[in-house]
């Protein structure tokens, strides 16, 4: 005979750790972002209150819409009875059970659906890492950050990879390689790499896109986004660095707002492009522009802020933009790392180092892993050679 009294207690208490872990999983999320900058040219700014306010308010609501779908009425009317045991236990902060072991037992008491959902919460989360004691910046930091940049990118140059081919005009190969373009911040966020689509559409996965993309780069809507990628294609980082190069001081780059702290990232960032600018052109900042381009592109389409044909033309002129100023996907790694310190120099984030470890380790990933393991994607799609031009006489 069925236990309805049992049944009835095992489900609230799956309930309350379903609610707990979607909790954790939202603060698993930020500390990704601050450990993986994923960011525009300036700084982030501080989230007022009253946004935070709203942000939470906004995540609860999806919270509330999931379990909905999964409990049904009689399941939401037994949460809501709960909701003050909830609140205490989020209050209090109780330690989240391991996820192996969350998935289990959801699974077992809830099915296929709930196990599934399980595995969603954790998609963009990261292991609980020691935080790094900030430095202060110095100039001996800066050398040692020129030193680990040559060294990264040496080793990136030494990594194989397929000789680039001739693509065709309208080849199919053309959106393939847009969608790589997003490569390195994929593979950082464990997004899907080979559609337009960066995750399954699951509401607290689109949360987390929505938050991390008004988080970090401050857009809020189709119009801020494709004002985005149009920046980054058009100008970007390959003005700026040809500015910061011809600058004879860094005074010439500061204004009368900027604060003492500003001003030291204006003359760090100079120095860094004095430092390389008879070594590399303004050109090579392409791939630290694009690629972020890319991956804004990926993200505005799967949250419905542009449509996929309309994703699909912007990766077409983004890729056509890529061939034409770099020649191979180390290339390419290599101008994400070169841009990435200038920003962090620029940003006062004394994180640096970490930072450009983490994009070496995504770009051998890409270059060297294997496809039967979901990685080695741009080692099988090899860049596109650059056309040769004829001349007659």
């Amino acid at each position: 005979m069925v236990d309805i009294d049992e049944i009835r207690k095992r489900a609230q208490q799956a309930s309350e750790r379903a609610a707990e872990s979607m909790r954790k999983t939202f603060e698993k999320s930020e500390e990704l972002v601050q450990k993986i900058e994923i960011s525009s040219s300036e700084k982030e700014e501080s989230v007022s209150a009253a946004e935070a306010e709203a942000q939470i308010n906004a995540n609860t609501e999806r919270q509330v819409e999931i379990f909905g779908q999964i409990f049904g009425a009689d399941g939401m009317a037994q949460m809501a009875a709960n909701e003050e045991l909830l609140q205490k236990m989020v209050d209090e902060k109780v330690a989240e059970a391991a996820a192996a072991t969350t998935e289990n037992w959801m699974e077992q008491l809830l099915g296929e659906d709930m196990g599934v959902l399980a595995a969603a919460l954790e998609m963009l989360g990261t292991e609980d890492a020691e935080e790094e004691e900030e430095l202060a910046f110095s100039l001996e930091l800066e050398e040692s950050l020129y030193t680990t940049l040559e060294d990264t990118m040496a080793r990136l140059e030494a990594m194989p990879e397929p000789e680039p081919i001739p693509y065709q005009k309208n080849d199919a190969k053309w959106e393939r390689f847009g969608i790589l373009l997003s490569g390195i911040i994929s593979t950082l966020n464990d997004h899907d790499l080979y559609g337009m689509d960066v995750e399954e559409h699951v509401p607290v996965m689109e949360q987390k896109i929505v938050s991390l993309v008004r988080r970090s780069w401050g857009i809020d809507g189709r119009s801020d986004l494709l004002d985005m990628i149009r920046y980054l294609a058009q100008e970007g980082y390959i003005l700026r660095y040809q500015l910061y190069s011809e600058a004879s001081s860094p005074e010439e780059l500061m204004d009368e707002a900027m604060d003492e702290d500003e001003r030291e990232d204006v003359s760090r960032a100079w120095r860094f492009a004095q430092r390389y600018k008879s070594q590399y052109a303004p050109g090579f900042m392409a791939g630290w522009d694009i690629g972020r381009a890319a991956m804004l592109t990926r993200w505005g389409c799967y949250l419905g802020w542009i449509t996929e044909s309309e994703a699909v033309g912007i990766l077409w002129d983004l890729s056509h933009k890529a061939a034409e100023e770099l020649r191979s996907w180390r290339e390419f790694a290599q101008s994400y790392l070169f841009g990435g310190l200038m920003w962090k120099l620029l940003c006062g984030d004394s994180s640096a180092e970490s930072y450009l470890g983490y994009i070496a380790d995504a770009a051998t990933d890409l270059l060297t892993g294997k496809a039967e393991q979901g990685s080695g994607q741009w080692r099988g799609c090899p860049w596109p050679a650059r056309r040769k031009i004829g001349f007659t006489l």
